[in-house]
This record gives C-alpha cells, structure tokens and sequence, in this order.
C-alpha cells in the first residue's frame, strides 16, 4: 500500500457513507460543473458580486445541487433551510416563511434550498412569490425536470435556471481517485472493470461512491475484480454507451438516419443497441414520432398514428413487453414511404410568417359579428364552400398584398400521390373560374 493511501485513510470516518465523506467543502471542490464554478463560471460571477438572486438548479440527480446549494449559503453568509417538495405541504412552507420573516427583522437573511421543487403544484409554487419579492428568502430550487414545463412563469420569471451536466467520465475517475485516497487503499478492480464502473455510474457521482463502497464490502483479501465479477457483484450492467453524452447522439442520430433510408435492418440494430444501454424508452418512441411527421408525412398518414400508438402500449404495457411495440413502429417507418414535403412547407411557413405576419387577410373571409365590421366590408361576397359547385369556391384566402403563395409540394410517393392529383385538380378548378 502507497503512503498517500496510508496517510490518507487515518482521517476516514468509518461510519459515515463514503458519499457524505467526500462531499465538497468549497465550491471549488465540486466536480464536473466547471460551467458554472470555473473561474468564469455563472455561480462563481455571482458570489464574487456578493448576490445570488433566486436560481433554478436542473439537471439529473447526482451533479451536485443540493451541495452547491449548501456551499452558496456558507458562501455569501445566509442561512441555509432545506425543504424537500415530496414531504413537504402548505403549512410546512408558512412555517418556514414566518421564521424567514423572524430571521430577517433580526438582519439575518434566509436562502431556502427547495429539492424537487416541480413537485409542488401550481398553488404551492405561487405561494413563493411574495417571499421571493420582498427578499424575505433566497430560493433556490432543484429539479430533474424541465422547469419550463414543470414550474410556473411567474416563478420562472423571478428566478435563473442554472444547468447542471451528467458528470462525465473523467469527472467519475476523479471522484473515484479521491475516494480511494479517503479510504486510504485502492479499488480491486482491473483495467477494464474500473472503466466499466465509471460507466455504470451514468454521470451521477452519488451512484459512483456507493458502487465503490459495494465494491470494497464484497472484495475478499487480495481480489482483484474482472468485468464480469463487477457485473456480477454490483448486479447492473455497464451501459454500451453514456445516454447523457455523445453516445446517446451518436445512435439516437444513427437509428433516425437508417429509418429515412429505409434500412429497418439497421433502425432495429441501433433501436436494440440504445435499449441494452438503458435509454429511456420513451425518449425513444418520441424520437419515432418526429421520425413519423418529419420524414413520412402524409406519403403514409397513418405512420403517426402506429408512432403514437406504439408510445401509448409501451406505457400501457412497460418494460420489457412494451419494447417490442416500439420495435414494430420503428420497422413500419423504415418501411413506410418516404416525404419530407410537410417538413418543408411548414418551413417555407414559418419564414413566409415572420416576413409578413402583419398582413391582414382578405376581408371577404372575416366574420363580422358587430354592425361596424359589416359596414367596413368584413365578409362581404364570402362563398360558403359547400354550396358551390364541385364543393370549391376557388376564391384567395391570401393577404391581398401577399398573393397567393406556394409552400406544400407533395411528392408522387405513398398517399401524396392522391394529394398531389387532388392539389392539381383545385388548381384547375380555380384557374377556370378566375377566368370567368
């Protein structure tokens, strides 16, 4: 055993976990959040101005929020509250409002540390805003979930989001290294099986310490764990990618791309890749939804369809049976005939919109509802379409100024090419009747 072992396991307390030993003391002992307590980091700007203002921690369990939130507090001389939203109801938070309140006639400013915070409803969440306003509390709240569609306006608009990052495997190394100095003896593992440890821990470094210290409780005298051991012992496979980083990109691209191509040979291998690593099913029937209405469209309308029935059996059904729902839409897109055109017309939509979204539309397809509308024309000369011949008026729907545009090209694939001959017949009808 190495001195800087010797030396360093004196000071391990056996009885805490090995998790709480290694937590950070300073803010820059915090690892793999660089972005935020570098130098130039967002956090470290704020502490050395000498003011927080309230902050919206999210990123996935493991990264350190709930530490740095401790840290921040020490840091700028607050005092630290925690709450967690999952056992927490509307008389806890008065309580802890009116000892903030307490605090502060005694000039004692309050940073509140709310975990899970998207776990209060909507109410609850309101109920932070006076106490925000007034400067009653700091809060600074943690979420795994997207604050944007977890956390009301109101409170977001009070508060910055700061983004914490997966640890990536370097940071997991790191973290590791510290703990075998702490323990003071290294980790009986080979090559491989450390590197497959640091996988296992999928960026979260909570994970990573408890790993380690099963590790150390199952090694017998001089053993030296192999992968298979290590899978055997901690019982969880290492992911064949990290779904937090390039990987995940890297097959989700690959599984969107060989659909496209219509190759449900290769959609299937990359689908069965991402589901050995663990990723999120749902993620990926998502992803086959888009595939559905950004490369098929309505060459095979009923793509959509299968994409989204495939998401409602895999919630229906779960792992491990509801894998094979997915499997059978990702085959169908791959399969399925090919057509970007509605991708492509809401695009030429979008930026037809933003040129000229201040154009009005032709007053002959407004309602008038008040005598003064009727007066200025709105609806005046409108055919009703039903009860033209044909059932096609053929009249402009365009902004008088604007004209009528071009922006949906159907292809001669799949069911748009029943569009296209319908799309060409209107454009007959109306030619015809503008010429009478």
């Amino acid at each position: 055993m190495s001195d800087l072992f010797s030396a360093a396991g004196l000071e391990k307390n056996v009885q805490a976990p090995l998790a709480d030993r290694l937590r950070p003391r300073r803010l820059d002992e915090v690892a793999g959040q660089d972005h935020l307590l570098g130098p130039e980091g967002a956090l470290t700007r704020l502490v050395r101005a000498g003011s927080l203002g309230s902050l919206i921690f999210w990123g996935p369990p493991g990264t350190g929020k709930t530490t740095v939130a401790r840290l921040l507090a020490g840091e700028t001389k607050l005092t630290f509250v925690q709450l967690s939203a999952i056992f927490s109801g509307v008389a806890e938070l008065k309580k802890v409002f009116d000892e903030a309140r307490a605090r502060r006639r005694l000039g004692q400013a309050s940073l509140l540390f709310v975990d899970e915070i998207h776990r209060f409803n909507r109410a609850q969440q309101d109920s932070f805003l006076p106490v925000m306003e007034d400067g009653t509390v700091t809060l600074i709240g943690a979420t795994t979930e997207n604050p944007s569609f977890e956390l009301n306006a109101a409170l977001l608009s009070r508060a910055r989001v700061l983004v914490f990052h997966s640890l990536d495997e370097n940071a997991i190394s790191r973290l590791l290294e510290r703990a075998e100095i702490i323990e003071g003896r290294p980790l009986p593992l080979d090559e491989g099986a450390r590197a497959a440890l640091v996988r296992m821990a999928d960026g979260d470094g909570r994970a990573a310490l408890s790993l380690a210290e099963e590790i150390w409780r199952a090694a017998g005298e001089g053993e030296i764990f192999s992968i298979a051991t290590l899978v055997q012992v901690a019982q969880r496979r290492a992911p064949i990618y990290d779904k937090a980083q390039e990987g995940h990109y890297n097959l989700i691209s690959a599984l969107h791309k060989s659909v496209r191509g219509s190759d449900p040979d290769a959609a299937l291998y990359y689908l069965a890749r991402m589901f050995e690593g663990g990723e999120d099913r749902l993620f990926i029937a998502r992803r086959i939804v888009r595939m559905a209405v950004e490369d098929i469209g309505l060459a095979d309308p009923q793509a959509l369809v299968i994409a989204n029935a495939a998401k409602e059996a895999y919630d229906f059904l779960g792992s491990p049976e509801g894998e094979l729902a997915i499997a059978e839409a990702v085959v169908y897109m791959a399969t399925a005939p090919k057509s970007n055109a509605i991708y492509k017309a809401f695009k030429k939509a979008t930026a037809c919109a933003r040129e000229h979204g201040s154009l009005m539309p032709p007053k002959v397809i407004l309602n008038a509802p008040t005598k003064l509308m009727k007066s200025e024309g709105y609806g005046s000369g409108y055919r009703y379409d039903h009860d033209e011949p044909d059932a096609f008026s053929g009249q402009n729907y365009w902004p008088d100024a604007l004209g009528r545009q071009t922006l949906y090209q159907p292809t001669s694939r799949g069911f748009e090419r029943d569009i296209e001959k319908r799309l060409d017949y209107w454009a007959r009808l109306r030619k015809e009747r503008e010429q009478t």
